[in-house]
This record gives structure tokens, sequence and C-alpha cells, in this order.
């Protein structure tokens, strides 16, 4: 069954010759091939989870020699990434032929979504370092294809070449820590390091394979600063984006989660990832909230997103972030393919009337409200046997409970509203310790538990704690502040992303607005 896994990719690659060798015209029924391809793929990851379920974790018999090659590795990591991949395939695929319908190269660009998506499976069910490192580089080459699809756009081809740029320094850097950990255990299988990790056997700088695969994250996830390539990728159509930011970008959260035993062994890289997360995750969502473009804005949303799963990482909540890639899979997907059809129903909807402000008494009483909930609620599951680590980022959660419980606080709010926002905020607590549980508990014999905080992860954690309180305050009472004069100018340096990507433009030397002008 485990070999099932390993041969995922293969109905994606029968499907790109097939677009390549075939191409289908106008409405063809061969047009669906890349779809049958999906439930194909859909349906072996399946079979493998079920083999998962009943003889445990497990790795496929290698094609390669000397433990390097091409095998597949069976775990709830592996398993949840290639189903909601191979889902999600099926998702844009669908909407790609529906959507392009007419376009010239329709069928070029259902062969190259393949490629992409049997890139991702290739690298997501890797258990070989090879393999991941073959994955890793594979998709970045598909999508850089896809992103240049209209190549006579000036801003697709500067997008592209940016995000060309960042996968390179990217994938040298997983090179690198890939032979570092090949040097340092012996081996190129990816559950045999972890093993050796976790019993704390290797040599070599394994601090340094870490630092370079954090590197490959950051990197990969477009991490602020790094970020400039993903919120100029506009050009490209629509359900690029959505895998694009539903699958492709997800991968340095991935690496991060399936090396979480070398990077346990390295607690200083854990903290620069805690504290870059943190700062994207902040950034990010401040810079959204003033974009005017859905899609920009949901592109900063996605700086916030993987800012926030690599401050899991930091943190050690392996399995969080699991479920948090997961999640944002299905959610990101979903906002980008139903993005033209938001903009006609806001379009639509007729001016509201007063909103109900809250003042700084329900703002207070909303904190009050919110931690009560929290606790009362951490009770009932335990709160007091979980770890710091997972106690902060539950609280981090429950900042945001606060802006929803303060609406309904608000001093002219109506009676039902305040109603439903108690109650949403009771479901949204109590669904995040139950989610909590259910991926500690799935992830149990392969994601280990975060270790006991030491003086840096501590101050790391009020440090956070500190900042996303700021934030959610700011949020909450905005309406309060919003016009003083201030504000307009902070509303301009936010909708400029803090001019933080032309910063960096003009250090790399290479995207200056005298070159970019002869695009």
């Amino acid at each position: 069954m485990t070999i099932l896994l390993l041969v995922s990719p293969l109905p994606f690659a029968i499907a790109t010759l097939l677009m390549a060798l075939y191409p289908p015209a106008r409405g063809a029924w061969s047009l669906r091939v890349p779809e049958l391809a999906s439930l194909a793929a859909l349906g072996m990851v399946s079979l493998a989870a079920l083999n998962l379920a009943l003889a445990g974790p497990a790795t496929s018999p290698l094609i390669g020699a000397m433990s390097i090659g091409l095998s597949a590795r069976v775990d709830i990591v592996s398993i949840a990434m290639a189903m909601t991949v191979a889902f999600v395939g099926w998702i844009v695929l669908r909407f790609s032929r529906v959507a392009l319908d007419g376009e010239a190269r329709q069928a070029a660009f259902m062969g190259w979504m393949a490629t992409t998506i049997a890139c991702v499976l290739l690298l997501v069910t890797a258990g070989n370092i090879l393999q991941l490192a073959v994955g890793w580089v594979a998709t970045a080459m598909a999508l850089n294809r896809l992103l240049l699809f209209y190549p006579d756009r000036p801003r697709a081809r500067r997008a592209a070449r940016k995000k060309a740029l960042s996968g390179l320094v990217a994938s040298a850097a997983l090179v690198c820590a890939g032979a570092i950990l090949v040097a340092g255990f012996g081996t190129a299988d990816i559950a045999t390091i972890n093993a050796a990790a976790r019993a704390g056997a290797g040599s070599g700088p394994l601090w340094l394979a870490a630092l370079l695969l954090a590197v490959a994250a950051i990197f990969k996830s477009a991490l602020v600063p790094t970020h400039g390539w993903l919120t100029e990728v506009m050009e490209a159509p629509t359900p690029v984006s959505a895998l694009l930011h539903a699958g492709v970008v997800n991968a340095g959260g991935f690496l991060l989660i399936r090396f979480a035993d070398v990077l346990i062994e390295a607690p200083g890289v854990l903290a620069v990832l805690a504290l870059v997360g943190g700062f994207s995750a902040l950034v990010g969502a401040a810079v959204s909230l003033t974009q005017p473009a859905v899609k920009t804005a949901l592109a900063w949303s996605t700086c916030a997103q993987m800012g926030f799963m690599v401050l899991q990482c930091g943190l050690a909540l392996f399995p969080l972030a699991l479920l948090h890639i997961v999640a944002h899979l299905f959610y990101k997907a979903h906002a980008f393919l139903s993005s033209g059809a938001a903009v006609l129903d806001v379009a639509g909807i007729r001016r509201p009337g007063p909103v109900a402000v809250p003042g700084f008494g329900a703002v207070v009483r909303s904190f009050a409200l919110a931690l009560a909930l929290y606790v009362g609620i951490g009770l009932a599951f335990g709160i007091l046997s979980k770890p710091p680590q997972a106690i902060a980022l539950g609280a981090i959660l429950i900042f945001g409970v606060v802006y929803l419980i303060a609406q309904g606080l608000a001093d002219t709010a109506p009676r039902a509203l305040t109603w439903r926002t108690v109650v949403m905020s009771v479901a949204a607590t109590a669904s995040y310790f139950a989610l909590q549980d259910g991926a500690t508990w799935m992830a149990l014999h392969t994601l280990p538990l975060p270790p006991e905080p030491d003086g840096l992860i501590w101050a790391i954690i009020v440090t956070a704690l500190v900042s996303f309180a700021v934030a959610a305050v700011a949020q909450t009472t905005f309406p309060l502040w919003a016009g003083h004069p201030a504000v307009a100018g902070l509303r301009v340096h936010l909708m400029n992303g803090l001019y933080i990507n032309a910063v960096v433009d003009r250090l790399s030397g290479r995207w200056t607005p005298k070159q970019d002008a002869n695009l």
C-alpha cells in the first residue's frame, strides 16, 4: 500500500503528456483528463491513509542505492498534505476548465497546472532527502511557467523573476541543509534522520542544517521581508493564485514540520523562526486591511497566515502548524476562486445604517469576557496539563475573539447581536481546544511535543503575547481614533506595505525602477 503514495503523482504526469501531445479543442471532453488525474491521485492517497490507520507509519521501498533515491513516507504529515493537495487540485482544475474556456493556450495551462500539482505531491510525500529536493525545485520551475502564462505582461515577468530569485535562495539553502544532514546521520532517509535526532544521535553542524532549513522555509513561504514576489503575482489567471497560495507557498511550513525533530535540537533557530513568524503575521495582517484590491489583500493575508504558522513552528507546536496549513489550504483556495463573485456581492449590497461602535468600557469588558471564556473552557479541556507554548498560542488566538465580542457589547448593539457574538465566541474557543487535542493525538507518534521552555522561549512568548494584545486593542478601538489626522498617514504607509518591499528591491540591486521601466 505504501507504494501507492509514491506513484500518486503519476496520473498528473500522464495528464500532462496527453495535454502536450494531443491538445484538445475548445470544449472537448479530454479537457477533463487532469480532473480525472486528481481523482485518481486522491484515491491512491486515500488507500495509503487506510494503510496508515491499519498498520501505522511506514516508508515505501527505496528506488535508488545507498539510502539515496525515491521513496514515500506514509504518516500523518504526508497523508494530510497529500489528501488536501489532491482534493484542492481537483477543485482548481475544474475551475480552470470553465474559467479559461476560449483561451488559445488552455490545454497548455491545464498541463502545467497538472505538472505543478504532481510536483507538490512528489514533495509532500517524500521519504528521502533526494526526492524532497527534486520535488522542491521542480515545483518552483513548474510554477514559474504558470506565472508566465501571459508572458507579454511586464508585471508578470517582473514577479516571475523575483519569485525565481527567492526560489533560488530557498533551493540552495535546502540542498546545503540536506547535504549536512546526510553527512551527519549517514543516511538520506527522512524518518531515520528524525528518529536519530530525537535520540540525540548524529554529528556535524546540525544547528547549521536547522538554520538553513529555516532560511529555505522563510523564502519559500514568503515571510516578511521576503514577501515581495507574492504580493506582486497578480497577472496570472486566478486558478494560479489559488494553487500558489493554497498549496505551493505552504511548502516552507511543511519543510519545518517534516524535520521537526532536527529543529528541536536547535532552540536558537526555533527562536528566530518565532520572531520572524510573529513579525510577518502582525505586519501582513495590518497591511492586508488597507489593500483596495481583493487579490492583493488576500496575498498579504497569506503573508500573515504563513507568519503565524511559522510562529507555531518556532514555539515547537508542530501538530498545530500542520492543522493550520491544512485549514489555510482550503480557506485560501476558496477565497481566491470566489473572489470575483465576492466583489459583485459587495458591490450589490445597499449601504448599511449606523454601525455600533464599542467604547473603551466595552473593550475592557470584551477582554475580560474573552479571557474568562478561555480559562473556563480551557479548564474543561485540561489546560493546566498543556505546555506553556500551547497556552500562549491559545491566548493569542483568543485576542481575535475580543474584536467579535466587542461588537456585541457596544452600547448601541441590539441584544440579539450580543448573544450571537457570545455564542460564536464560545464555539470558537471550544473549537480551538478540541482541534488542538485532536491534532496532537493524531501526530503523537510522528511529531515531537514542545520541550520545556527556557529563558529565551519565555521571552519570546511574553513578547508575542504583548504584541498581539496591542494589535487586538488597536483593532477593537480603531473607530474611536480613526478620525485622527495621523491615521491618514499611517494608512498610506500600510497601503504601501511599510515600503519594506521597496527597500529590499533597492538593496537587491536588480529591481530598480530604472531597469523595470524598460519592461
